[in-house]
């Protein structure tokens, strides 16, 4: 839902020096317009799936056409990943020609859709005021919030506080979770949605309000176009005047990942190669070390991360999160415990606890409140499998001679 940092900056610039803040902010004319833009999602990239919103401010008598977009972030800001995965991602608030923002979307080949808003001057102009008051230098940078303060939540906000009356938004009578939203806009990319079930947690399961649903553009897009006005004079009227397409998206060549590598295939590949060697290992009445010592370090790193997201990260709808049970960073521990002889009495209770905690996970599967992606299935087997066959060994005495 984010852009970029760009370098179309000119707008904002002369915003900035020509309305000194000392000043009183010069009044939009009877003529001026303010719109909502919404942008089409494509699959450019990561932040483009979601879509985008901005506002546009468009004065013919002032000579403005100005675009606020509230989405802008830098990649290359210092620590950036590590800071997103905290939970501390500062984006800013934007100012560019009209013009400048429209390129970027034509030659990207998204839709964008204007709603222009149907009111009345002093609401105009309060809308105004604030945008410029929130593009000042010490405003303008905000703490992103993906599902509660972003480049949707930020113009609504906007829009709402400073209108002559009050705005009515129909509930649109659907029951959805912050997940199966999200779930939908990755729907062509299944890695991505495999990776956004294993870090959000299950209050991500919680059905959005209407009003939280507008976090994502189009559904922000949707909500403007059936909500009415009520004004303080008892009048009713639609927020939005008119509604048109600015630019043609191309929805029809979606770029669907292959079917071949999805994470269900990989996953369940994954499984059936551990399966294999545990087979073999069965027959021989041998152990490989090294099988478990693999396995379990990089479900520890993976624990490691699970454990930062959960406990260390700001970030809200993380946490509690059932992944956590089986990516945890004591597999860490437990590869120590696998290669060391004296520790193999050790090693033997955590493959112990380590069965039955993901069988009663397995047993349970689709009792735990929270959705948990089909693909964690042969991975979860996967270490189910190799603490249980740690188990036999241990019953059997296979292998706990041989280092």
């Amino acid at each position: 839902m984010g852009n970029k940092i760009n370098k179309h900056l000119i707008l904002s610039l002369l915003l900035f020096f020509l309305l000194p803040l000392q000043a009183q902010t010069p009044q939009l004319s009877n003529d001026a317009k303010i719109s909502l833009l919404t942008v089409s999602p494509s699959d450019d990239a990561v932040y483009t799936v979601y879509g985008h919103s901005a506002l546009r401010v468009q004065d013919a008598a002032q000579k403005i056409d100005a675009v606020f977009n509230y989405g802008i972030f830098s990649f290359a800001k210092p620590n950036f990943i590590y800071r997103f995965a905290k939970g501390e991602t500062d984006y800013r608030l934007g100012v560019e020609h009209f013009r400048d923002f429209m390129i970027e979307y034509e030659m990207r080949g998204s839709e964008v859709t204007e709603q222009v808003l149907d009111l009345d001057s002093i609401t105009k102009n309060r809308i105004w005021e604030a945008l410029l008051i929130n593009n000042r230098p010490e405003n303008r940078v905000y703490r992103y919030n993906f599902f509660f303060d972003n480049c949707a939540t930020r113009p609504a906000a906007i829009v709402e506080a400073n209108v002559e009356g009050k705005i009515h938004f129909p509930d649109p009578g659907r029951k959805q979770t912050f997940r199966n939203m999200i779930n939908d806009c990755t729907r062509n990319h299944p890695w991505l949605t495999f990776g956004c079930d294993l870090a959000l947690g299950s209050p991500t399961d919680r059905v959005a309000t209407p009003r939280e649903e507008m976090f994502l553009p189009i559904y922000l897009k949707e909500a403007f176009g059936k909500a009415t006005i009520n004004g303080t004079d008892g009048s009713v009227r639609n927020l939005v005047g008119s509604e048109q397409i600015l630019t043609e998206g191309i929805t029809d060549d979606t770029d669907v990942e292959s079917d071949l590598f999805t994470p269900l295939v990989c996953c369940w590949t994954f499984f059936l190669l551990v399966l294999a060697v545990t087979f073999i290992e069965w027959r021989r009445k041998t152990y490989f070390r090294i099988v478990d010592c693999v396995l379990f370090f990089i479900a520890g790193m993976a624990g490691v991360v699970m454990f930062f997201l959960c406990f260390i990260s700001t970030h809200p709808s993380i946490w509690p999160n059932w992944s956590i049970v089986w990516l945890q960073p004591f597999d860490l521990i437990a590869v120590i415990l696998f290669a060391v002889k004296k520790l193999r009495k050790a090693a033997y209770y955590y493959h112990f606890i380590n069965f039955a905690a993901l069988t009663l996970m397995l047993a349970g599967w689709y009792f735990i409140p929270q959705h948990l992606n089909t693909a964690f299935i042969p991975l979860v087997m996967s270490l189910w499998l190799r603490s249980g066959y740690g188990v036999y060994r241990k019953i059997w005495n296979i292998g706990y001679g041989k280092y």
